[in-house]
């Protein structure tokens, strides 16, 4: 089950005694963990009730006695493993079998939460599989689409603040939450969040205070330099690469994201050509909804032909630079001239 499914089933108190948290996003593993205090656990009976177990020295008595210990006063009683994969470091094989063969019958009164935080427990160990068939393993990854949106929405009000639909998106983009291999999390997205809200005086968000705030990511750059170059504007195109260059992007970094871009732009349309629909490319071209959609608004600006023309002369750029030394900088610069010129 995902996130939201986790918290509907806290919602319907149909709670079962052992969870599996997994994934990227450990925003979301503290809120559901957050959310189970807020509906079980008396705070005046937490230091009893409520139990954290951290620590590579753990061992399995420490877990057994944190479980067989009875909640006092309260309906459950939550234990809470933070790393299993630290644990279970020093004797995976005792360890998995002996706890795998505990947590499928346990009593009704705990809720076990078994984290793997650092995401390298392997999915063949018998008690990931154990969890797995009783039906409790929760994947805490990305959010997006819906429930991003409504995840942003929801932290703005209630840091007073409104924002529209349309700024949300523009806020998605500038972060980079979405982009290609983002290492973004929910916790960066809150700060930049934040950095926001502060900055805003009112009690609206507008696309200015989201500008200004947040730092353009190479992919976003990426993007403003082709457009501005299929808009024949090389000084504007010229500016945003010596920002990049300045704020200390690697030349042959940069150029190798031009070529990406450009692949993914052709790809596009090619793939539209042959009659796929954006699902289906994105999976061809391997990359988030999010961005699909920024490609193929960009895809507009240019034809076949010119696409082709200009990957045809970025590569042969791509090539000199990797077997001849000469001005890196200027090369680029010259490239995007050209590019203006010839697109």
């Amino acid at each position: 089950m995902n996130y939201n499914e986790f918290m509907n089933c806290i919602k319907k108190e149909n709670i079962l005694p052992v969870y599996f948290f997994s994934g990227s996003e450990e925003y979301l593993m503290k809120e559901a963990v957050e959310s189970l205090k807020d509906k079980y656990i008396d705070k005046s009976f937490e230091t009893l009730n409520y139990v954290i177990i951290d620590g590579k020295e753990k061992t399995f008595d420490d877990i057994l006695n944190a479980c067989e210990t009875l909640p006092f006063m309260s309906e459950k009683k939550l234990v809470v493993i933070k790393d299993i994969s630290e644990i279970m470091e020093n004797d995976l094989n005792g360890l998995d079998k002996i706890l795998s063969s505990y947590v499928e019958n346990l009593d009704s009164y705990l809720c076990l939460i078994i984290m793997d935080r650092s995401n390298n427990f392997k999915r063949t160990t018998k008690l990931y599989k154990t969890i797995n068939k009783l039906g409790g393993v929760v994947e805490f990854n990305s959010l997006k689409g819906k429930e991003l949106n409504t995840w942003i929405e929801d932290k703005f009000k209630k840091n007073n603040k409104k924002i529209s639909a349309s700024n949300i998106s523009h806020f998605i983009q500038q972060s980079s939450y979405s982009d290609y291999n983002s290492t973004k999390t929910l916790y960066d997205l809150e700060n930049e969040l934040m950095k926001v809200v502060n900055y805003t005086s009112g009690d609206e968000i507008n696309r200015d205070a989201i500008d200004t705030v947040l730092t353009q990511t190479l992919d976003t750059n990426i993007f403003n330099l082709l457009g501005n170059i299929s808009k024949k504007n090389s000084e504007e195109s010229l500016k945003i690469f010596n920002e990049m260059y300045i704020s200390g992007e690697p030349v042959q970094k940069i150029l190798s994201m031009i070529i990406r871009q450009v692949r993914l732009t052709l790809g596009y349309k090619l793939y539209r050509e042959k009659g796929y629909v954006d699902g289906e490319i994105g999976e061809k071209l391997g990359i988030k909804a999010f961005e699909l959609k920024k490609i193929g608004r960009e895809s507009n600006n240019f034809t076949e032909e010119q696409l082709n023309k200009a990957l045809s002369y970025i590569l042969k750029l791509d090539i000199k630079q990797k077997t001849s030394s000469h001005d890196e900088k200027l090369a680029i610069e010259m490239l995007i001239v050209n590019l203006s010129y010839e697109m």
